[in-house]
């Protein structure tokens, strides 16, 4: 069914296929009530819900400035789901994960970006490392660049280790004015010399209007961090955060490109 009010769908979990042992979060191939397939990430995994909304938040702030992205869904999980599973740190897993957890549509036949094989011009590399700068996404690096390429086009997935300053719970006003050290090791920082040129042409695009309208997709249920009275504080803690880092991306920029001249 499609959810008209938040704009994402929301899928039932019908079919456990296989884990993706890769993943620190044992996420999994699943197939739902659509008949499609999924990569499943569980808000019972290692860092709870937090890792899903910095998924959602990560994938549809990418999808607005207009990266391919896989579709985002919602995926509920029936509680009588996996009790014939017979791997028990699965079946625990999808039991404290029963309800609604996040999905990615399962690009088949994808392969994983290689920076040696596949050229990105500094354009697209720019506009990719703004975005990481944005979210502080520590997880693009050559190690693991968390790239695909589908169709002979270049989709970027896995956005849950991205916004870690929620996980320390403290002075996230701070946090939004920090550089990103850690673009450093960004898989695309060489190719990176269009970012001023990005900026202006992003900030255009994602407005507070927008960017409240994302945050807005949490669900209630997710937003469990107890520092907040609310679900809504805690929304708003993260419209906060995005909208304070857009403001002053120049902060980021700089540190983008004194990282790129370090390497070039």
């Amino acid at each position: 069914m499609i959810d008209t009010e938040t704009h994402l769908r929301t899928v039932n979990v019908t079919r456990y296929i296989a884990p993706l042992r890769e993943g620190g979060s044992l996420p999994a191939i699943a197939e739902a009530d659509d008949d499609f397939l999924y990569v499943l990430k569980f808000r019972g995994a290692g860092q709870g819900p937090k890792a899903l909304i910095a998924e959602l938040i990560g994938g549809e702030v990418a999808r607005l400035l207009g990266f391919k992205v896989p579709e985002l869904v919602f995926a509920n999980l029936d509680e009588a789901f996996g009790r014939t599973e017979p791997d028990e740190e699965i079946q625990d897993l999808l039991k404290v994960s029963e309800g609604l957890n996040l999905a990615l549509h399962y690009l088949s036949g994808a392969i994983t970006f290689d920076p040696t094989v596949t050229e990105v011009d500094s354009k697209l590399a720019s506009q990719i490392v703004w975005l990481d700068c944005l979210l502080t996404n520590m997880d693009r690096t050559a190690r693991n660049t968390n790239m695909l390429i589908w169709h002979k086009e270049l989709w970027l997935i896995d956005h849950g280790a991205s916004l870690y300053f929620h996980h320390s719970g403290q002075n996230w006003e701070d946090q939004a004015l920090r550089p990103f050290a850690l673009i450093k090791d960004h898989v695309l920082i060489n190719q990176a010399s269009e970012l001023e040129e990005v900026d202006i042409a992003f900030k255009t695009i994602l407005t507070d209007e927008k960017i409240k309208t994302i945050v807005s997709l949490l669900p209630d249920e997710w937003l469990t961090e107890r520092s907040f009275e609310t679900a809504e504080e805690q929304r708003e803690m993260y419209f906060r955060f995005l909208s304070l880092r857009v403001a002053n991306s120049q902060i980021f920029i700089n540190e983008a490109n004194n990282a790129r001249e370090a390497v070039i």
